[in-house]
């Protein structure tokens, strides 16, 4: 699901990011309730403006540098306008890419 944040800015580290995602999160009207209730530990990029996007219909397993550390800025992680991120739970992602399989 998307969550469309607004005035978010290059300053931020990765945790104040994630803090106003989880804000954003639990005031979604457009969330179903697993989406609300599911703990995210980490973001990746997963798609920069006028730049090609993956083909993988589920997450980006390329780019495992596009994860945003912790203690960095956004700036410093190469998050610019309109970027496309993905939040997700580093041991499922780490599952996932072990295995990619999809299952629909």
């Amino acid at each position: 699901k998307l969550i469309v944040l607004h005035d978010v800015e290059a300053s931020w580290t990765t945790e104040q990011l994630m803090a106003y995602l989880e804000e954003a999160k639990s005031k979604s009207q457009d969330l179903p309730p697993p989406f609300k209730l599911l703990k995210i530990d980490t973001l990746k990029i997963l798609h920069k403006a006028h730049s090609f996007k993956t083909n993988n219909p589920v997450i980006n397993l390329d780019h495992d540098d596009w994860i945003l550390q912790e203690g960095r800025t956004l700036e410093d992680s190469g998050v610019e306008n309109e970027t496309e991120m993905v939040a997700f739970q580093l041991s499922a992602y780490e599952a996932y890419k072990a295995n990619p399989v999809h299952k629909w």
